[in-house]
Formats: structure tokens, C-alpha cells, sequence
């Protein structure tokens, strides 16, 4: 009997060798801008060997070959879809987002969707175009029988299975990974899209143990005391928040080609009753802007993966709104241009107490540009202002906390030529030139509501709060730090300003702080000391304060701290993910 060697049949060999090349090119291009340590990895390449073999099942098993080709097309969309969202946020896009939100806001940030792409993206439906080719040269060469298609796969099963216990198990292993400086955003990687969903799903349903509980509690008896501010202190009663999209400190007390980029705020910062911290830290994740609001409004930290907003929204969040209206008597207002189901923010925000949500549609559409044309910021404070002026919101007498958040700021900065007030020459790198531009309009736009603040006759116990949700540059940031033109005109480091204007403290704060220490600072110059809640942070009053910070990503800025303070800062981003996934504050005393 002539022996027949055993192989996989040339049509399944196309299709497998394609699904295995999308992965492979996949972590490449997931590897350039991290490390390529989880190419040393047998979970790499066990686990893009196994997925890629259950992949190609409906042409093995069932000669299905138009299936197979769609099934590739949508692996296709898939890598493409989260290699665009780690460009960004350097993480897979979690499950919450595929459920709720993913399609909403993939079509309100279309102009950053196309700026996210690549010309490399095009590798992956090119090679499923390829497929259709080669299985029609190599359909006749097709056999059921004597293949290694089973052996192959069962190798890479039991490769990653055994891997992977030998570690702790699946969830013990990739916990451990996202804590660690060089493997946090490698998840997608190692156990491939698929396993970080995976991950995510097993996530929801866990119970807090005793264990976690006493990591918690264990982490909150080591920090220091809550500060209590100078008793000679006047609180105020109303606070004002300006959250500005992707607002960095660069831009403020700064000059290019003899042009003043925020000349309104530069001369808020000059007032001797300003708060200004030029060096805050960036500490969102996934979630940005909605990050953003957590860290400002609660003192806690984005959670580990996906976007709290998103998977916890019911959950409760002891935060500035709630102690305002528990001390003051305060109403709550949010008011955004962008949609309450962005992000899930119209629920988080009744979650955080706000009473009344302006958004979307009670915006007219002016001076609207950039992504999706949303309305711009000169037309938005402009809005804002007539609906305090025609008491549609801040009625007389009424104590308040007013949370306005910006849009124009977003990426790709593109100012429409009419808005422009400054031009740069062509020895600018091009997105620097925008970005300023952009700031500068939202500047302008910042100084003529805040004047508009000033003239109310509760600006004598009103606290404005001016802050970045968080750094802008993102992607852009080496390139133009290494360019010619670029090179200290932006900053190689991920700070947003934070600034208080009519604070009972004036004060300029140049240690590096974290975006979680706004919150406790705040308590502190709102008079709200005794609210329970002190957040995961430490208010910049405080002398004894560490001047350093760490972001998510496990980036040190500052002062060197002791070996203990750092592993304090660093345990931070696991307690908070504990204390928001399991509902913890909901057991203190007198929570709401």
C-alpha cells in the first residue's frame, strides 16, 4: 500500500495560514509602539494557532467556502476595529463597548475613526481578498481524511491549557499581566481579541472575597489622613467646572512666532486668588473623557478594563455633586453638546446626583466643526450663559454644582479658517499648528463665560474650576517631539492644567500631581472636610503631599518616591477597580 503523508488539505491550508498571518500582523502592529516581549511567549503563538484553526472549521468541516470568506472578512473588521481603539486608548475595545456602545460612538467620532487608520490596515481585508483566488486554484486538492488538522489542533490546546495553569489559571494570569510594566496592554495579544473578551465576561460576575475586602480596607488604612483645611478658610458654596477636551498645560503662559496661544487664561493665572497646577498627571484609560469625570468628580480611578460608565453605572459613587447638595442644599447641572448615551453618560451622571442633564439636542447648531459637527465651543458657552440669563438653569438663590464639558478640543483639531485668530508658519508641524489653534479658540471661548461668571453676584462664593479631561496629543506626541519643528514646542509629558479661579487659597502648586487629586483638593475649598469620601488621592493643600504621580500605564512622573509610596500609588488603580466593581462604597455608613 503506497503511503500517503499526512497534511492539511490545500484549500484549509490557504485559509488557516491567512487567519494565522492576520494575527501574527496583528500583534506586530499591537507590538511596534509597547513591546514585543509576548513574542517570547508560548500563549502567543499557541493561542493564534488555535483560534485561527476553529476559524477555518466551516470550510474543513462543512466545504462552506463563502462562509469562511465572510467569517475572515468580519476577523477583519474585528483587528481593524481594535487596532484603531489601542492607537488611542492602548487597550482592546472591552465588551461593554460592543453591547452599548461601540456602533454610537464610532459614528459620533467619525472624523478620529478615519484619523485612526492606517495603511497597514489594509493588509488584513487584502489578505482575505487573496483567499478567494487561491481556494479556487486549490478546490479540487481537497481531502477529508488523513490530515493534521486535529493533531495541530489539540498540540495548541494543550499547549495553552498547560501554559496556562502552570501560571495560576486564565483570570489569576491575566490579572497578574495588566499589572506588570511591559505585558499591562497585552491581553489581546497573548490570548488574542477573543481571550481579552473572554476575560471581560468572566469579570462581570464575580463577588467581592474577603480577601479583596481586606486588600481594600488594608490600602485605605495606609493612606494618609484626609486634610483638613486652614479653619481660617472661606468655603465656597457654588463650584463651577469647566471640563475642556483634551486640554494639556503646554499651551497656557506660552508664545509661538509672537503669538499668544490662551491669552484669557494666562491672565487668570496671574490673578493672585488662582489655584494653578500646571503639572497634573493624565490618569484616564479607556473611558477619557468619562474617566475624566470620575477622577474629578469621585477621586477614583479608571477601572482595569472597559469603561465603568459602561459596565457599573447603577453602582454608587460618593462625588462632589452629592456632597454639595448634602452640605448646600446644591442643584446639579450637566451640560454637554455630545449625547447622554455616549459613553452611558446621561446614567452615570444621575448615578454621580446630578439633577438636570442639558445635552444634544437642547443645543442649537453654531460654529459647529471637527467630529461629527458637534456645536463649537464659543456657541456652546455663548448657549450656556442665555440659559443662566433666561433662569432655564441656576435659578436665584440656588446653591449650585455646574459641570460644562467641551468638545472642539477633539482630535484632529481642524479649526475651520473662520475661527482661526492665529496662523503659524510652515516650520510648525502641521497637528501642532491645529492643536494651538484649537486651544486658543477655546480659550477665547473659556474667557468670555468666565467674565460672564464674574458679573453674577454670586462670584463672591462661586469656586470655577478650569481642567483638561486629559492630554490630547495621544499618537501624535513622539513624532512631533522628535520632529524638527516639534521639538519643545510640545511636551513629551501628559499633563493637563488644573486651575481654580476665586480660590480661598491662591497658590501655584509646580510638584507633579495626579488627576485623582483634584477631588480631595476640592473638598477641601469647597468646605466639605466632613463628607465621608475622601477619594484615592491627596489633596494638593496638604504640605506633607508626594509630589509625584502614575498613570495607568505604569508611567512614574515626579520626585523619586520611597519603594512604599510607589507600590501605594500603584496598588491604587487595583483597589479602585475592586471598590467600583464590587459596589464597596454602597456598605459605608450613610452612603446614598
Amino acid at each position: 500500500m503506497k503511503y500517503t503523508p499526512k497534511t492539511i488539505d490545500k484549500p484549509t491550508l490557504c485559509f488557516w495560514v491567512l487567519a494565522m498571518l492576520k494575527f501574527l500582523f496583528f500583534n506586530l502592529m499591537w507590538c511596534l509602539p509597547t513591546t514585543f516581549v509576548p513574542f517570547s511567549t508560548l500563549e502567543m503563538y499557541a493561542s493564534a494557532i488555535l483560534v485561527s484553526l476553529l476559524l477555518v472549521m466551516p470550510y474543513k468541516f462543512f466545504r462552506l467556502w463563502r462562509t469562511q470568506v465572510v467569517i475572515l472578512l468580519l476577523l477583519d473588521a474585528l483587528l481593524v476595529a481594535n487596532l484603531m481603539y489601542f492607537r488611542t486608548y492602548y487597550t482592546a475595545i472591552p465588551l461593554s463597548s460592543y453591547a452599548i456602545s461601540t456602533v454610537g460612538n464610532l459614528a459620533d467620532f467619525k472624523a478620529s475613526v478615519r484619523d485612526s487608520l492606517r495603511w497597514s490596515d489594509l493588509f488584513f481585508p487584502l489578505t482575505t481578498l487573496v483567499a478567494i483566488p487561491l481556494y479556487l486554484h486549490y478546490r479540487r486538492q481537497t481531502s477529508r481524511h488523513g490530515t493534521l488538522f486535529l493533531p495541530l489542533f489539540s498540540i495548541s490546546l494543550l499547549l495553552l491549557v498547560f501554559t496556562t495553569l502552570v501560571k495560576g489559571g486564565f483570570t489569576h494570569t491575566y490579572n497578574k499581566m495588566r499589572q506588570k510594566a511591559y505585558l499591562c496592554s497585552s491581553g489581546a495579544v497573548l490570548y488574542t481579541v477573543f481571550g481579552s473578551l473572554a476575560f471581560d465576561l468572566l469579570e462581570q460576575d464575580q463577588t467581592l472575597t474577603e480577601a479583596d475586602r481586606s486588600r481594600i480596607e488594608e490600602w485605605l488604612r495606609r493612606q494618609p489622613a484626609p486634610y483638613a483645611a486652614d479653619s481660617t478658610l472661606t468655603p465656597r458654596r457654588h463650584c463651577i467646572v469647566i471640563l475642556a477636551e483634551s486640554f494639556e498645560s503646554r499651551v497656557l503662559e506660552r508664545s509661538v512666532e509672537g503669538q499668544e496661544i490662551t491669552p484669557y487664561l494666562n491672565r487668570l493665572l496671574a490673578d493672585s486668588t488662582t489655584l494653578y497646577a500646571p503639572h497634573m498627571l493624565s490618569q484616564v484609560k479607556g473611558g477619557r473623557s468619562i474617566d475624566a469625570q470620575l477622577l474629578l468628580c469621585a477621586g477614583l480611578l479608571p477601572i482595569q478594563s472597559g469603561t465603568y460608565a459602561s459596565l457599573y453605572p447603577d453602582h454608587t459613587y460618593y462625588t462632589l455633586q452629592k456632597a454639595l447638595k448634602q452640605k448646600y442644599g446644591s442643584r446639579s447641572y450637566l451640560l454637554t453638546i455630545d449625547k447622554l448615551s455616549t459613553w452611558n453618560q446621561g446614567v452615570i451622571a444621575q448615578s454621580f446626583g446630578t439633577d438636570t442633564l442639558i445635552a444634544y439636542r437642547d443645543f442649537e447648531l453654531g460654529e459647529a466643526f471637527g467630529t461629527h459637527r458637534r456645536t463649537g465651543d464659543g456657541s456652546f458657552f455663548e448657549q450656556c450663559r442665555q440659559k443662566m440669563e433666561r433662569g432655564d438653569i441656576w435659578r436665584p438663590g440656588e446653591s449650585v454644582y455646574m459641570q460644562l464639558v467641551t468638545y472642539s478640543g477633539h482630535a484632529p483639531f481642524v479649526l475651520p479658517e473662520e475661527l482661526r485668530e492665529v496662523h503659524f508658519s510652515d516650520s510648525i508641524p502641521t497637528k501642532a499648528a491645529h492643536y494651538m489653534q484649537t486651544a486658543h479658540y477655546t480659550d477665547r471661548a473659556i474667557g468670555r463665560f468666565v467674565e460672564y461668571l464674574k458679573s453674577r453676584p454670586e462670584y463672591r462664593d462661586m469656586l470655577i474650576v478650569i481642567t483638561g479631561d486629559h492630554e490630547g496629543l495621544a499618537r501624535y506626541r513622539q513624532p512631533l517631539c522628535e520632529s524638527q519643528g516639534g521639538r519643545g514646542l510640545v511636551s513629551p509629558y501628559q499633563y493637563t492644567p488644573f486651575i481654580v479661579v476665586n480660590s480661598p487659597v491662591g497658590m501655584r502648586y509646580e510638584a507633579v500631581m495626579g488627576q485623582v487629586d483634584m477631588y480631595p483638593t476640592l473638598l477641601s475649598l469647597l468646605g466639605l472636610d466632613d463628607y465621608p469620601w475622601h477619594g484615592l488621592g491627596q489633596s494638593i493643600l496638604d504640605p506633607s503631599k508626594p509630589a509625584f504621580a502614575v498613570s495607568p500605564h505604569d508611567v512614574v512622573e515626579g520626585d523619586a518616591p520611597s519603594d512604599e509610596l510607589l507600590q501605594q500609588a500603584r496598588e491604587a488603580y487595583n483597589v479602585s477597580d475592586l471598590i467600583i466593581r464590587f459596589d464597596y462604597l454602597k456598605e459605608l455608613e450613610g452612603g446614598d
